[in-house]
C-alpha cells in the first residue's frame, strides 16, 4: 500500500463543536478547544466573512471551511 495513501487515511477531518471550523489536528486552530466531532453535516467555505451573509447567519468572523451543522 502507498505510504501517502496511508497518511491521507490516518488524517481525518473533524469539526470543532464550539466554532464549527473543520480541521485536522488535536486542537482547533481557531478557538484552541479540543471538543470535536467527525459527524458533521455539510461544509461551507468562508472567504470574506465581513461581506458574507452566510457567515453572518452562522456567526462566523474568520476565513476558513466550516461545518454547517455539528
Amino acid at each position: 500500500m502507498n505510504i501517502g495513501r496511508l497518511d491521507k487515511m490516518a488524517k481525518k477531518e473533524k469539526a470543532c463543536k464550539n466554532c464549527k471550523l473543520i480541521y485536522e489536528g488535536v486542537t482547533c486552530p481557531n478557538c484552541d478547544k479540543k471538543d470535536t466531532t467527525d459527524a458533521f453535516k455539510g461544509k461551507v467555505e468562508i472567504v470574506n466573512p465581513e461581506k458574507s451573509e452566510i457567515a453572518k447567519k452562522l456567526k462566523i468572523n474568520k476565513k476558513g471551511i466550516y461545518a454547517i451543522r455539528v
